[in-house]
């Protein structure tokens, strides 16, 4: 006679009038705090200042904005016609942006992916390295950038007594905060700052790939050009991929360094579109087309991170 086994045994019907087990509130409650955070600290004030855009809120109308009036795309249009004034002062501060964060950006990952390559392998002093490699990005931001204007001064910086004093390249004392030279001071503070944290996300990126590989690149004759192209940066590509990404909106939107570097009043050359929105806003005292200027480089930012995630969405899918 054949025995019945657990699995056999139909599972018991539902009682009459019983009711689902009802969902647990802890998860919910547990992310309340976060959300109102992020709800007051960045989803209100970006209506806010949406809402903003659309005043001409000046100095006349700050204290009470109800008696601002109503301009609706005015502020837009103003900002955005590259014919005006204000328009031109803009596109030009869009463009020294642009090229400063595509150099920031390319030569921190540089630096970064071969710092983290070089010291992959274990030695005497690996750790070290390591430890003053991530120094730059450790310290407060206010701190490293004053003792960076310090270092700049044409006078009493340690930068021109090195490179006129000492190695004798220059051969008058340059100006490095002001001119044409504050866009070379202010990309070497901010590579100074980002690439330590493109080292940091290479080198974890560098700990998940597996040493079979690099086993096998070698058996094969692969020399170490050849495991860099063919296996490290291919195994990297998603950790890359990221970094780029945030590098890039952190270099474009960049307050505290040109702030703090050139005091709050940078030169034309080193004009970003950061402290250009600052300058327009609080003195010229016109928060209207701030605030309109605030929107369209946020509409811009959504635009090239929607585009760069479709892109590698799509290649990623292809492969």
């Amino acid at each position: 006679m054949a025995t019945r086994t657990v699995r056999d045994v139909p599972a018991p019907a539902p009682r009459a009038g019983a009711t689902r087990p009802r969902r647990p509130l802890l998860p919910y409650l547990l992310l309340a705090p976060a959300i109102v955070l992020e709800l007051a600290i960045h989803v209100v004030p970006m209506l806010v200042g949406a809402g903003m855009s659309l005043l001409e809120l000046t100095q006349f109308h700050i204290r009470d904005w109800s008696t601002a009036p109503f301009v609706g795309w005015d502020n837009y249009r103003l900002v955005l016609d590259v014919d005006s004034a204000a328009g031109a002062a803009l596109l030009r501060s869009f463009r020294v942006t642009l090229v400063f964060t595509v150099a920031s950006v390319g030569i921190s990952w540089v630096l970064g992916t071969t710092a983290a390559v070089l010291l992959h392998r274990p030695f005497r002093g690996r750790g070290l390295l390591r430890a003053l490699f991530l120094t730059p990005y450790a310290l407060p931001v206010y701190t490293a950038v004053i003792t960076w204007s310090f270092l700049f001064q044409r006078d009493t910086g340690l930068v021109n007594h090195v490179l006129v004093d000492q190695l004798h390249l220059l051969g008058d004392r340059p100006f490095w905060l002001i001119g044409e030279n504050s866009f070379v001071a202010l990309l070497v503070v901010s590579i100074w700052r980002t690439w330590p944290f493109a080292f940091l996300c290479v080198m974890a990126g560098l700990q998940n790939i597996p040493g079979d590989l690099y086993e096998a690149a070698a058996m094969d004759g692969a020399g170490f050009w050849r495991r860099l192209r063919s296996v490290t940066l291919p195994m990297l590509r998603p950790v890359n991929l990221v970094l780029l990404l945030v590098l890039f909106l952190w270099t474009f939107n960049d307050f505290n360094t040109p702030y703090v570097l050139f005091g709050g009043s940078a030169p034309e050359q080193a004009d970003l579109i950061s402290i250009h929105i600052y300058r327009s806003s609080f003195e010229t005292w016109d928060f209207g087309s701030g605030s309109a200027m605030s929107v369209a480089l946020l509409l811009f930012l959504l635009l090239v991170t929607s585009g760069y995630l479709l892109l590698t969405n799509r290649r990623r899918n292809d492969a």
